[in-house]
């Protein structure tokens, strides 16, 4: 019919979840295991840079869509700007928080597109909220669902602290003993590059002392039996930034 457009392709709450998991893991990518590869590409000199999370869990920096308005909300202009004016983690902290809100933003776009009602909205902000933002993630203050953490803590708690076995569960982060938060004592570590606690091959950087799975970080159960002492990509690339 003449003047009607083609009608939009409804999507599950699941299916809109799953495109923000798949962002989510390219953008932790950017800001952990590919962080130099990210730094670099942020040239100040250039013209303003995006960080775009992809739907299969890669990540690209580039300029932004010429398209106004643009078919998705945009990430935040210009952070290759801020890049030298501050100390590198807090630059990737400050791109760890736009880079959530665009998240947050791209989810809920499709959310309306796809004429979710009050339940679907509510549902996938809840699917999203399970998830431990970039910026905890990023900045080591991500926390374990209680769930979670009381199902894994009595076998974790004695675990080294260096080189873990396979099909286990990290261990939950050591709190003060003063109790402030009641809450923290519950809850466990999450991998630092994809955010997760899913049971799987663990391995802990000796010198950062995050957890990381091993598939994250390319370390093998066969491999990690001859590391003594692990460094994690961020860790063995600073060192010899400094060197």
């Amino acid at each position: 019919m003449e003047g009607t457009q083609n009608p939009v392709v409804s999507r599950s709450v699941e299916e809109v979840f799953g495109d923000f998991r798949g962002r989510r893991a390219g953008l932790l990518k950017a800001l952990s295991t590919d962080v130099r590869k990210f730094y670099h590409e942020c040239d100040p000199d250039k013209e303003n840079l995006c960080l775009y999370g992809l739907p299969n869990e890669t990540w690209e920096v580039n300029l932004p869509v010429d398209e106004v308005p643009p078919e998705l909300p945009e990430p935040a202009l210009g952070i290759n700007f801020a890049r030298d004016g501050m100390p590198e983690k807090d630059w990737i902290s400050l791109v760890a928080v736009h880079s959530d809100s665009w998240l947050i933003s791209v989810a809920f776009y499709f959310g309306a597109r796809f004429g979710f009602g009050k339940n679907e909205r509510k549902r996938l902000f809840q699917m999203i909220n399970d998830l431990p933002t970039i910026f905890e993630v990023i900045t080591g203050n991500a926390k374990q669902s209680k769930d979670q953490s009381a199902n894994n803590h009595n076998s974790s708690r004695t675990k080294p602290s260096g080189v873990k076995a396979s099909k286990m569960s990290p261990p939950p982060r050591e709190d003060d003993e003063s109790g402030e938060d009641e809450e923290d004592d519950e809850q466990g570590a999450v991998c630092g590059a994809c955010g997760d606690n899913h049971d799987d091959f663990w391995i802990c950087c000796d010198a950062c002392e995050k957890w990381f799975h091993g598939k994250c970080v390319k370390i093998t159960p066969a491999k990690a039996e001859h590391i003594k002492h692990y460094k994690c990509p961020t860790c063995s690339t600073n060192k010899k930034i400094k060197a």
